[in-house]
């Protein structure tokens, strides 16, 4: 064989293998568990009053596209700000939301349920319906009580977050803290401690998204059993201080954790906000709003723009795969899986624009090399194993 007929036919060779791939990537996906760790369309859509059981022409997030996108397990975030919330209304707002996605429930039985055991969960999926767990992004709305902590398990959550962007007097976020040296920074309390040591009795998983460096490494100390760090990426790839560095990376891998990873354009491309707020400006000129510009206010910014420029925003959907090859080789396949962010956040990956792309994502990581078994470890199983250890 000569080598032109030769290049031929490799070529050849390799369009059926990516032909042959294209066609059975929505296969191996529906035929795997799909589990994302981390939704705020409670808060965006539920609580607003939006009525999520049909499409919605804005949002990531309804339940047509979640069943489009094969989502099969969907940890939905329950947030407040930490800024508009304090202790004595915390708490009650995190049960508004909690009853708004209930009412979510009981109108959809025969699409969505809540599951609060693993087994729930899987019991739910193979009655071909999506199963809902509950997450809690934000430890004041426990307002420093754990009796209150016990009553939010008792209603389904399955996670908190410890912090959000603002420090609590017994625990420490990385808006706050990350720019300090880390001996200068405040860490966890002594209460913080007893919290940790309740939430591994009750079965409650930690999760150390938007906590800061002294806080992580503190909580590591207590916790007894894996934590979750439901929607952070790689510090090394996007120094943002809500990414996590190597040294955290390694801490989790010693600890059995798992790291769910982030679609947010801003913790994957480092250039985003700049180029946002460039191209706000260049577009509308005298009239851009100042105050969005001066207060960095990426998320009005980026939806006051034609969707034609949201697109070209838009992270490239190879830095997110770029994030889960550096996470796999830092930290290894079995602690890595997926926290979307979908709906907390103003801009995905270009291609994964919501919740209905999540096949996508399976094509992608296909194309990058990753086996089947190693898929469904990221997309679902790593999710599965932490949630039962931690039971």
């Amino acid at each position: 064989m000569n080598t032109k007929l030769a290049f031929s036919y490799f070529t050849f060779c390799l369009f059926f293998l990516i032909s042959c791939m294209e066609k059975n990537y929505q296969k191996i996906h529906n035929n795997i568990l799909v589990a994302d760790t981390h939704n705020d369309v409670v808060y965006s859509a539920l609580l607003q009053g939006k009525d999520i059981s049909v499409k919605q022409n804005k949002g990531h997030t309804d339940l047509p596209r979640l069943q489009e996108g094969g989502v099969n397990i969907q940890t939905f975030a329950i947030w407040s700000s930490d800024g508009k919330y304090g202790n004595g209304t915390a708490y009650v707002h995190a049960n508004e939301q909690i009853d708004s996605l209930m009412q979510f429930l009981i109108k959809n039985p025969s699409s969505i349920a809540l599951a609060k055991t693993p087994k729930e969960a899987l019991s739910i999926v193979e009655s071909d319906r999506i199963a809902a767990v509950i997450g809690l992004e934000g430890g004041h709305m426990i307002e420093k009580n754990l009796d209150y902590l016990v009553d939010l398990y008792s209603r389904g959550v399955r996670y908190m977050t410890l912090t959000w962007n603002h420090s609590l007097d017994w625990v420490g976020a990385s808006a706050i803290e990350n720019s300090l040296p880390i001996e200068e920074q405040q860490g966890l309390s002594e209460w913080g401690e007893e919290l940790i040591k309740k939430m591994n009795e009750i079965g409650m998983m930690v999760d150390l998204s938007h906590v800061g460096e002294r806080s992580f490494y503190d909580v590591l100390k207590v916790s007894t059993k894996p934590v979750l760090v439901s929607h952070s990426n790689a510090y090394a790839l996007a120094p943002h201080h809500r990414n996590l560095k190597d040294e955290q990376l390694e801490a989790l891998k010693k600890n059995k954790g798992v790291v769910g990873v982030n679609f947010y354009s801003g913790f994957l491309d480092s250039t985003y906000s700049e180029r946002l707020a460039e191209l706000y400006k260049k577009h509308y000129q005298e009239r851009a709003n100042a105050k969005w510009i001066a207060d960095n206010n990426l998320w009005a910014m980026y939806e006051d723009l034609p969707s034609n420029m949201q697109r070209e925003l838009d992270a490239p959907a190879e830095l997110l795969l770029d994030q889960i090859d550096y996470l796999v080789e830092k930290v290894g396949i079995d602690h890595v899986c997926i926290g979307s962010d979908y709906d907390g956040i103003e801009s995905a990956p270009k291609g994964l624009e919501d919740v209905s792309k999540f096949p996508e994502l399976t094509r992608l990581l296909l194309e990058r090399g990753y086996e089947v078994n190693d898929i469904e470890k990221i997309m679902g199983l790593n999710y599965m194993r932490i949630w039962q250890e931690n039971q």
